[in-house]
């Protein structure tokens, strides 16, 4: 051991001179509560969250696809099926696909994490109330225990994802009416379905013992306690390189050399979990929906600046992190790669990318009467998106490529992908768990 030791600082520090990640420890976390965990785990695939009570958390979030759904824009409400083979439901067709692709769920419990969602529209923030900026209202952002707690009141309460259209359920029907809050609203509404149901009582005693009765941040906060143990991952191989106790094979230690050193990922990639958390235009392909409000017409998704409002912020995306990327795709805000490697390939050089990309390599579950394509059939939209990329282009061969994918192996985490409590055998509600 005492000569790994020896050998990993000697490689630590010559990773193309780059600096490298400290090793990850039990401090980059928040402590959790196991009662809380177990609540959320129960809570986190039972559709009874959901306004039609068909879509839980893991349908968009499931294990068998590291916890995201292997599609590049999901189908929410009104579609059936799990993962890739979801499709849209006939009986209650959907209006739109998700716009964005659903992002992996791992390490969201590190105390680093304090912006989230694909824009960043909610962040700790210690001027607001509550700490935390998001979209709602004041009153909205009080009693959740961290910003992955106030990030499950987002899903609960869209008429695509979970809550369901309009007048088709008692929970859409108060998000039409702008009830969110109060002995009416939504969340109201939602606490009151799970603890009346009986089989949640012991568990919602255990985790909140002192509680008078079960609000809906004591459900953001079981569920994000849930997700911060399910998938914290710190155990893959690079881990065990930074901490002295293994050595990385050598096409994935030239991978790590690119990676901190030539190939520039690290600039923005940083960090103990491989991103800084910033925005950056990339040049991402644009389909689907769009981010549009119902009375606007576009289907283009400006990013950042929705939420700053900035010119400078257009088309600009988080940085995701890289803990088992090679289990999470399809990649990019809109799921527009399936694969790694040509990912990587046009993400060196994304103005070129966009002259070559090929739609009908896309992951989409065919909609009726949808057109996905608008925005790459409009010139001018097409010609914004690009004039939005700033990064110089990066010369990378196809062995550069591998490498790098050979190195971001490195980072995949048997225990964080197999979950430590695994997906339940059945749930509180008696609905059907995902599987």
């Amino acid at each position: 051991m005492r000569i790994l030791n020896i050998l990993a600082a000697v490689l630590l520090g010559s990773a193309a001179g780059a600096e490298m990640p400290a090793p990850v420890t039990d401090a980059d976390y928040a402590p959790l509560d196991m009662a809380q965990v177990r609540l959320g785990q129960m809570l986190f695939y039972d559709p009874i969250l959901s306004g039609n009570r068909n879509i839980s958390c893991a349908t968009c979030h499931h294990p068998k696809f590291a916890t995201a759904d292997g599609v590049a824009l999901s189908i929410g409400e009104g579609g059936v099926g799990l993962g890739p083979e979801r499709r849209a439901g006939a009986e209650n067709t959907p209006e739109q696909r998700i716009p964005r692709n659903a992002p992996a769920l791992f390490n969201l419990g590190a105390h680093e994490f304090t912006v989230m969602f694909h824009d960043g529209r909610i962040e700790v923030d210690a001027t607001k109330p509550g700490g935390l900026r998001t979209p709602m209202g004041a009153e909205m952002t009080q009693g959740f225990a961290n910003l992955l707690s106030a990030q499950t009141m987002f899903p609960v309460l869209s008429a695509d994802e979970m809550a369901g259209h309009y007048s088709e359920n008692d929970i859409s029907q108060a998000v039409r009416q702008g009830r969110i809050t109060g002995p009416e609203g939504a969340w109201a509404k939602l606490s009151a379905r799970v603890s009346g149901t009986p089989g949640y009582a012991p568990l919602i005693a255990e985790a909140f013992p002192d509680a008078n009765a079960l609000s809906f941040t004591d459900i953001s906060d079981a569920i994000a306690a849930f997700v911060a143990f399910e998938w914290r991952s710190d155990t893959s191989l690079f881990d065990a390189y930074l901490r002295g106790q293994a050595t990385l094979p050598a096409d994935a230690r030239r991978g790590m050399d690119l990676f901190y050193g030539t190939a520039g990922c690290s600039s923005c990639h940083a960090g103990a979990f491989q991103t800084d958390h910033g925005f950056h235009a990339m040049g991402v392909p644009q389909f689907g929906p769009g981010k549009a409000a119902r009375f606007e017409s576009h289907a283009r998704d400006t990013g950042r600046m929705r939420v700053t409002g900035r010119a400078e912020d257009a088309y600009a995306f988080r940085t995701p992190s890289l803990r088992n990327v090679t289990e999470t795709g399809p990649y990019g805000h809109t799921g527009s790669h399936a694969d790694l490697t040509r990912f990587i390939a046009d993400h060196a050089d994304p103005a070129a990318a966009l002259d070559r990309f090929d739609p009908a390599r896309v992951a989409l579950a065919k909609m009726p009467g949808v057109d996905d394509w608008r925005h790459i059939n409009d010139a001018a939209e097409q010609a914004a998106l690009r004039a939005a990329i700033t990064i110089a282009p990066v010369s990378l061969k196809l062995v550069d490529v591998d490498a790098l994918v050979a190195f971001l192996s490195s980072l995949s985490d048997p225990v964080a992908l197999k979950g430590r409590l695994g997906v339940p055998d059945a749930v509180p509600s008696g609905l059907p768990v995902d599987r």
